[in-house]
């Protein structure tokens, strides 16, 4: 069987960009954090430091403490979001690329003439040599070669940093066996759960399981899927499906206040809709988060006819807003996040009857505007009044499987503050907003 896939995994990416950019953070433990304040956990770190055991969400006391000594610096998602293209630069100038997976992960299909281990090795080193270049030595990358892109990333993980390792079909999947069931791309918690109770608690057992057995497990197609891929088939991915999307943010200690939260949660909806428009959706509903100290938290959501307009979205969060708790300790707000969901495509949009439901329809123009103006002249040119407070506040976040549009919007979701589909299921069940 031919090797098809080539996987690139760039090595502690943000860290590496800011050893790129910042001569002094070289050959030195680094993790990058959100915002600089020693209540903030870890987003990113060197090797250096994970050899120190620091991971992603180590707090910084304790990050200092494992490794004292450390740099600690500020997320600057624009740099890495440049270099990103700068890596995707210099990977096109050996092999076009078939998929961007994330900000440090890219896929690409080797041509047939050079899905052997000689070509494929050939292209790979490269492809390093192409990135040196391009990018600078400190942007390193794992590169994993194999018959299909599962096996292919599974072979990127297995050497790091930079390495470069060849998964053959004849290899398998003996070549399998070693690694735990949590090693396999698509094996999370519960499937981990789910596998070990019906006495399949290695991959070994895994790979001799019937493919009747996976169906049973994953139930469905997706069990298949997983029996193809371990034996080198190249498994067409589902399409891609946005159901939502928003934007969450930790607030700087200056921001931990109710006036702070509210103008943030007002520019994060100013930028979730204009991201909104540029992706052709309409939203039906909003999901409101707001995290305090000690980590507590709490949401609300609502849904309503759907919309693209600015005013009418302000009008809804303003709403949610106002039904936050009232109890002692509630102002001190260290996070906020919001998250547009029931997503629906300007192909499948009604407009609503002059009269009936005021949607924001006929502001589309508007709308239009300045959305131009804002990508012509640059972030905050124009703004919703209620974003006053925050305009220097909201940077940039990246998300695990989305690369943000500079020039459309500066930010996405953290993670923990952004619900699920399964907890936005139940608000698709309450009554809409008049």
């Amino acid at each position: 069987m031919s090797l098809r896939a080539l996987i690139i995994d760039y090595n502690g990416f943000f860290a590496s960009c800011e050893q790129q950019e910042r001569p002094e953070l070289r050959d030195r433990p680094v993790a990058v954090v959100p915002v600089m304040a020693e209540s903030t956990c870890v987003i990113a770190c060197s090797y250096d430091a994970k050899s120190r055991g620091i991971k992603v969400g180590t707090p910084v006391s304790e990050a200092r403490q494992l490794c004292p000594g450390i740099a600690i610096v500020e997320s600057r998602p624009e740099i890495y979001i440049r270099y990103h293209q700068k890596l995707i630069q210099a990977v096109e100038t050996c092999l076009p690329v078939t998929d961007v997976w994330s900000i440090d992960e890219v896929w690409c299909t080797l041509p047939p003439d050079w899905q052997n281990r000689r070509d494929a090795l050939a292209t790979a080193r490269k492809i390093k040599a192409a990135i040196r270049r391009i990018a600078g030595d400190y942007l390193t990358c794992s590169i994993g070669i194999a018959p299909n892109a599962w096996l292919a990333k599974i072979a990127s993980d297995l050497e790091k940093p930079d390495g470069l390792v060849v998964i053959e079909s004849e290899e398998l999947p003996q070549r399998l066996f070693p690694l735990e069931l949590r090693d396999l791309p698509g094996v999370g918690g519960n499937m981990d759960t789910r596998l070990r109770a019906a006495g399949l608690d290695t991959v070994e057992k895994l790979c001799a399981a019937r493919i009747e057995t996976l169906r049973h497990i994953w139930g469905g197609i997706e069990g298949e899927r997983m029996w193809e891929r371990l034996r080198g088939t190249e498994v067409p991915l589902p399409p891609k499906r946005t159901s939502s999307l928003g934007h969450s943010h930790i607030l700087p200690p200056n921001l931990r206040n109710l006036a702070g939260a509210e103008a943030t949660l007002h520019r994060l909806l100013q930028k979730a809709s204009m991201r909104l428009r540029a992706s052709g959706f309409y939203a039906g509903g909003l999901h409101l988060a707001l995290r305090f100290s000690g980590h507590t938290s709490w949401s609300t959501a609502a849904t309503f006819t759907e919309t693209q307009d600015t005013l009418e979205l302000i009008r809804i969060l303003n709403l949610l807003w106002a039904r936050r708790p009232r109890t002692r300790g509630a102002d001190a707000i260290h996070g906020v996040g919001v998250t547009l969901f029931d997503l629906g495509t300007v192909a499948g949009h009604t407009a609503m009857l002059p009269g009936i439901v005021d949607n924001g329809d006929r502001r589309a123009g508007l709308n239009a505007a300045l959305d131009h103006i804002n990508k012509k002249l640059g972030k905050h040119s124009v703004v919703f009044g209620g974003a006053l407070g925050a305009l220097d506040y909201a940077p940039v976040r990246i998300a695990f499987n989305r690369i943000p549009d500079l020039q459309i919007e500066e930010g996405d979701a953290d993670g923990d503050l952004r619900p699920n589909d399964a907890d936005l299921a139940k608000y698709r069940l309450i009554p809409r907003l008049a």
